[in-house]
């Protein structure tokens, strides 16, 4: 293989080694985006505006980062019925299909309340209850993305949500109102309470509320919610940080990421393809090829040059495969590829391998796993019925993407009686004294010497 790294993807070859895991960690690209002090002190800032002036600071916010400010911050109905009847048939219909297939997943594993039975008069049971009020967050900036309304609303409503609310930025075209695309998927789901408004004011009106100001283009009160969801950009992250505890949020998401492991036998075509296919999300986003095939590094040099050369956004591409966060991990066998995929966590990884079942059985860590060539990852983007809300900078490690679990509570309800009381009583009395917490024990004793 030639020592010459591809021009907009760098290589790092440890197939001569079999690395240790701390090796593997070192050789992972990621982005540094050092401490976060800028965003968080911005942040900070919008979040006290909001908190203190609410619909008004929402209003100025908007004109300053948005280039709008809304008439209106909720989006009128009319508003929102002309953008539905505007949508381009073909659009409606993708996005419908997208709706079945999303509702279709979600209401396949919404959980089941289970009772657990310790005998006569003695159970526990597993409630699985909706949250309240719940604020979903759709992002503007480089592109539009009615998929997100989809993916947001659809496991929310399945979960069985009975307040739902949606923000997104205004555009940019002097409406004072988010990109009609936007909300036209809104209607067709159903949801009517609109929010012309983006970025961390977003995020802070959700969380705290903002009491009805008309002056401000808000006739009525937006009440708080009890749980952010959505993807965003840094400050949108932040933001949903520092407001944890405040208000549930499902994560802070970073720039979105595509991993894949293909050996010798992958399509390099595809395999170009996909990388540009999430590159062109963001400068910032992540594209990474691990596989144990020299020649397929070689292989996938002139597809992903003619590749990016001919796609639309070739300069936001080209300056996301070029970045720290990008790159070919070349290594000594499809075993080292598992570890450092499970080691990375990617939001998005794809498996170009023979028998790729089996690779992907063996994957524990990443927010999606895509099995096989005609599996890309833009096919869970908008149309596969999975959820693309997925974890993010190597959380996969530990979270899981949207579902319809997000949207829901576990309460458990126990029911003894007298007899099955009893039986327990002595163990609840013995562990209460070990913890020295005797009035533990008193309140179990009182129920059978009165």
């Amino acid at each position: 293989m030639s020592e010459q790294a591809p021009s907009i993807l760098s290589v790092t070859d440890l197939s001569a080694s079999r690395p240790s895991d701390r090796a593997l960690r070192a050789a992972l690209p990621r982005l540094h985006q050092g401490d976060g002090a800028g965003p968080r002190e911005a942040v900070e800032t919008i979040l006290a505006a909001v908190k203190e002036h609410g619909a008004a600071a929402v209003q100025e916010l908007s004109e300053r980062f948005d280039g709008s400010r809304p008439a209106s911050l909720r989006v009128p109905k009319e508003a929102m019925s002309a953008a539905l009847a505007s949508l381009d048939p073909s659009i409606r219909e993708a996005l419908e299909a997208s709706i079945a297939r999303a509702r279709v997943f979600a209401k396949a594993h919404r959980p089941q309340d289970v009772t657990s039975s310790f005998g006569p008069d003695a159970s526990v049971t597993m409630r699985w209850v909706p949250v309240g009020r719940v604020g979903l967050y759709v992002p503007g900036g480089l592109a539009v993305y009615p998929s997100s309304v989809v993916m947001n609303v659809v496991p929310a409503q399945e979960a069985g949500v009975s307040s739902v609310a949606l923000a997104s930025p205004p555009a940019r075209d002097g409406s004072g109102l988010p990109h009609p695309t936007i909300l036209a998927a809104a209607e067709l789901l159903g949801v009517h309470e609109v929010y012309a408004m983006g970025g961390a004011q977003a995020i802070a009106a959700f969380a705290y509320g903002l009491e009805a100001d008309p002056a401000a283009g808000l006739l009525e009160a937006l009440e708080p919610v009890q749980l952010v969801t959505g993807p965003g950009n840094k400050f949108v992250a932040t933001a949903k940080g520092l407001l944890k505890g405040v208000v549930g949020i499902d994560a802070e998401a970073g720039p979105t990421e595509i991993a894949i492991i293909a050996d010798a036998g992958a399509n390099p075509e595809f395999v170009a393809a996909d990388l540009i296919s999430q590159a062109e999300h963001d400068p910032d986003a992540a594209a990474f090829l691990i596989t144990d095939s020299p020649e397929l590094v070689e292989a996938v040099r002139a597809p992903l040059e003619r590749q990016v050369g001919a796609t639309k956004h070739a300069e936001r591409v080209r300056t996301a495969l070029g970045g720290e966060q990008s790159g070919i991990l070349l290594v000594a066998d499809l075993d080292t590829a598992v570890r450092a995929a499970n080691l990375y966590a990617a939001e998005h990884l794809e498996i170009h391998t023979a028998d790729a079942d089996a690779v992907a059985a063996r994957i524990l860590n990443a927010g999606a796993v895509f099995v096989g060539e005609y599996s890309p990852v833009s096919l869970g983007d908008y149309a596969a019925g999975s959820n693309h809300v997925l974890p993010t900078l190597g959380t996969g490690t530990h979270a899981s993407g949207l579902n319809t679990t997000t949207f829901l509570k576990a309460v458990q309800e126990i029911r003894y009686g007298r007899e099955g009381l009893a039986e327990v009583a002595r163990h609840v009395r013995v562990l209460s004294d070990a913890e020295n917490l005797p009035a533990h024990g008193d309140a179990v004793d009182v129920r059978h010497t009165v």
